[in-house]
């Protein structure tokens, strides 16, 4: 299934705007799956280290569920990319498309 997001377009003729629908192609999801993938790795990695120094500067033993549990909640706050790089993504074409000045 492919990615949308529509956006409104402004227009000298009505007050009202029009919605146009941005439609990624699966080739552009594709792409954006994967960086986003690698990012989230990346991103889940600074997290268990971050978690284990959280651990070692405030003296608390770190077993390994509880750092994981860390780890995790802190990869939550910060993963949430996949769905704004696909709708940044669409916002870049739309203004291509529309927004030629």
């Amino acid at each position: 299934m492919t990615f949308s997001k529509s956006f409104p377009r402004t227009d000298d003729k009505t007050t009202y705007p029009t919605w146009e629908e941005i439609i990624l192609n699966f080739d552009s999801e594709g792409i954006i799956d994967s960086e986003a993938r690698s990012e989230n790795l990346k991103l889940m990695r600074e997290c268990i280290e971050d978690a284990r120094k959280l651990f070692s500067d405030s003296n608390l033993r770190d077993y390994q569920s509880d750092l994981v549990r860390v780890a995790i909640s802190l990869f939550e706050k910060r993963a949430s990319h996949v769905v704004y790089w696909k709708e940044s993504k669409c916002k870049e074409l739309f203004d291509e498309k529309f927004n030629k000045s």
